[in-house]
């Protein structure tokens, strides 16, 4: 028994140190509107990290907004010009609803690119980004509904802590 609870505990020790996991908030506008949002971002690699967001309670033009993303990121760990600036890239969906007088759901495929920042000595860091894609969105009003497309551009400032 004392084996098993051993091992158990060894196991969990190299998992956990082979990926980092972060929690983090952020404040930014992605898809028309502003809001903030909290995240939880895992290691996948040495370079690469999926990050899940609630993006929500946010409001834009009299309207409120809940919201989700998944991303996958990316360092660009080649490019060391950049001093204690860690650049990254990736991949994003966003989805969220609009509730108020008109209802709509929306979609926002996208890509990323932002710098991050360690701060030293502390689990720490901030980081800014910047998005681009479609944004599709399904409304209905009363009774009429309809699809529209258009381009997205987004920003975000935010805090990591690493646990």
């Amino acid at each position: 028994m004392k084996k098993a609870i051993l091992v158990t505990v060894l196991a969990s020790t190299v998992s956990s140190a082979a990926a980092a996991d972060y929690v983090g908030f952020f404040v930014g506008g992605t898809m028309g509107g502003f809001g903030g949002g909290l995240h939880y971002q895992q290691d996948v690699g040495s370079a690469s990290a999926m990050r899940y967001a609630l993006t929500g309670l946010g409001l834009s033009n009299g309207y409120f907004n809940i919201g989700g993303e998944f991303a996958y990121l990316n360092d660009l760990s080649a490019a060391n010009g950049f001093g204690p600036l860690q650049p990254y890239y990736g991949l994003g969906l966003g989805a969220g609803v609009t509730l108020g007088n008109a209802s709509a759901v929306g979609l926002y495929p996208h890509v990323l690119g932002g710098l991050r920042y360690n701060v030293a000595t502390t689990p720490l860091s901030v980081f800014g980004e910047v998005n681009l894609g479609p944004s599709i969105v399904f409304a209905s009003a009363g009774s009429s509904s309809g699809v529209g497309v258009s381009f997205g551009l987004g920003g975000r400032l935010g805090i990591n802590y690493r646990l």
